[in-house]
């Protein structure tokens, strides 16, 4: 298997995984939901190293590892030195002695880099300004749940070209997805995100970048949706507000995507903003579901860097 090859891995970015890597990743993560199979990671230690807040993230790393068998320890920044300036390649040495795989949550791809490259253990991306791999892990088990394959879907973006923007154009990438992004201008994804994903996409599938949210919606399967205001610029907020209204996923919106398109959300949701309470909780809405395969995802993707599989 191709997940093999994951074991003592970092995963920092979508782009870490190859098209193969991804494609077995998801199928394991699908059997587990399962309990096809039930690898075990007995005396395994997770570390969560969280700079910012986090509900699905945390208990979902959490509960995936304590159903691995192993054990979980939470290492906030406001009780550790972390929180009283040590240096990050001080810690991630000293934290490599004790765990036997980190993730990390925090503002600056930069710092997970340093991370990963001081410390011999598996470090993952449970979250920064630039990525969020985890999260599109379980988008895309997601997508194939409803629709039993990824390859040639569209899956459409609307809103903020922020971290999850930047993680979906690289999954759905190496998926063979058609990906398109729907942004404000000055708020589209990172150019060598976009570039990145073109390279990986080729002839396989097609990336739009686009301000129309409308020619980003038609036919799609998926759409897609994020907060207009992520963490740490929620002084923003208010102002964004009237630049990013056109992007709403709403019914309107929605009755564009295919008749079975199916819509995601990573939450938390700002309801009345960026989606409707109507779309959000409507027959289409798979966001609950999205939500679950977290801890699916992530316990394989666990199950893997630890070399259980």
């Amino acid at each position: 298997m191709s997940v093999a090859s994951l074991q003592g891995r970092d995963l920092l970015s979508m782009a870490d995984l190859s098209a193969d890597e991804l494609r077995e990743l998801l199928d394991l993560a699908a059997r587990l939901k399962t309990g096809k199979v039930n690898p075990h990671c007995e005396n395994k230690v997770l570390g969560l190293l969280f700079s910012k807040a986090s509900t699905r993230t945390r208990v979902s790393f959490s509960v995936a590892m304590f159903q691995l068998g192993g054990q979980v320890l939470d290492l906030n920044a406001s009780v550790t030195q972390v929180g009283r300036g040590e240096p990050t390649v001080d810690t991630a040495r000293v934290l490599d002695r004790y765990l036997d795989v980190l993730a990390i949550r925090t503002f600056e791809q930069q710092e997970l880099e340093t991370f990963a490259h001081y410390a011999k253990i598996p470090v993952i991306n449970a979250l920064t300004d630039l990525e969020h791999p985890c999260q599109v892990l379980a988008d895309l088990q997601t997508v194939q749940e409803e629709f039993g394959q990824l390859a040639g879907l569209t899956l459409t973006y609307v809103g903020d070209g922020n971290n999850m923007a930047n993680s979906l154009l690289l999954g759905c990438a190496l998926a063979g997805i058609h990906v398109r992004v729907a942004s404000p201008k000055g708020y589209e994804p990172n150019p060598m995100i976009v570039q990145k994903a073109k390279e990986i996409a080729g002839e396989r599938s097609q990336v739009l970048i686009t301000q129309d949210p409308e020619l980003a919606a038609k036919d799609a399967q998926v759409l897609y949706t994020d907060v207009w205001a992520s963490m740490g610029q929620e002084t923003q907020a208010q102002s964004r507000l009237p630049i990013f209204r056109p992007y709403q996923v709403n019914e309107q919106l929605l009755a564009l995507a295919d008749p079975q398109a199916i819509v995601l959300h990573c939450l938390p949701a700002h309801r009345g903003e960026e989606i409707t309470d109507a779309v959000l909780e409507g027959p289409q809405s798979r966001v609950w579901d999205e939500a679950e395969n977290r801890m699916h995802a992530q316990k394989a993707l666990l199950a893997c860097v630890l070399g259980a599989i």
